[in-house]
């Protein structure tokens, strides 16, 4: 459920732009990358200073968030909007472009060395019913579930959420009946690198390791949880992701204990 409910948040960012302007934004994990990288920096430096873990975790999300709202807008503004009338498949290859573009910014910025996240904050762990449960993970799941009624409430809601379904459901139409469109998009891009950037934070404290290549594999497992759960559909998204986590969980384990199974029984080697 701990990782689901990261690929849920992931996910929602990916659905969120599709819904939009129909493009798969598959620069969305480098984001999130991006999101942690920075909260590494900002965390180490922190750390000989003294203050307490808490503080140093929020600072160092504070200052991840808007770092990837700014690249999400970037994006955006440079990459795509020159090719919303374009074929479909030119701002596809340019969100491929992007993604290797990013990636070796990382490298040259960070290295293409593993990144040790500092574990400043005491986890302790809880037994319920037979399975362990740390409250880094108790921490993480209340963020995801906090973030994704949030957005729910912000797209379902609010005058803003109004004008992103209008614009999903016809983006010409809800350009004359006033709403500004470029506005709206630029908007979703932004809060789907929010949403990235808190990921990369709980997923770099979570995992204790960063690297440049993180987003590749983080961002495909998310995309795959948005396409389960029916992409451009914020809830099913999020079941998307839960369901996902929970299928990755339990087939690792019951496939490891059928592969014993196996060479017990003398079926292979």
């Amino acid at each position: 459920l701990t990782a689901g409910s990261v690929y849920a948040v992931v996910a929602l960012g990916y659905t969120m732009v599709y819904g939009i302007i129909q493009l798969i934004n598959f620069a969305h994990g480098e984001v999130v990358m991006i999101g942690a990288m920075v909260a590494f920096s900002i965390i180490n430096l922190l750390v000989p200073a003294g203050l307490p873990p808490l503080v140093i975790v929020l600072i160092g999300a504070g200052c991840a968030v808007p770092i990837c709202m700014l690249v999400g807008y970037g994006m955006e503004r440079l990459a795509y909007r020159p090719l919303r009338r374009a074929p479909r498949l030119a701002p596809l290859i340019t969100a491929i472009g992007v993604s290797i573009i990013l990636q070796h910014t990382a490298l040259m910025i960070w290295s293409r060395n593993i990144l040790a996240f500092p574990q400043i904050i005491p986890s302790r762990t809880y037994f319920i019913g037979g399975a362990a449960i740390s409250t880094v993970q108790i921490a993480i799941l209340a963020i995801c579930f906090s973030l994704m009624a949030s957005l729910a409430i912000l797209v379902y809601r609010t005058p803003l959420g109004t004008a992103m379904r209008a614009t999903a459901q016809n983006a010409q139409v809800a350009g004359l009946m006033g709403i500004d469109i470029n506005r709206v998009i630029s908007l979703t891009f932004i809060i789907g690198a929010a949403l990235g950037a808190i990921a990369g934070v709980m997923v770099g404290s979570y995992y204790g390791i960063a690297h440049y290549q993180m987003g590749f594999l983080l961002g495909l497992k998310a995309f795959s949880a948005a396409v389960l759960g029916g992409i451009g559909n914020l809830a099913g998204a999020m079941l998307g992701g839960l369901l996902l986590g929970v299928i990755e969980a339990l087939g690792a384990g019951y496939v490891g204990d059928l592969t014993n199974l196996c060479q017990l029984s003398g079926w292979f080697d």
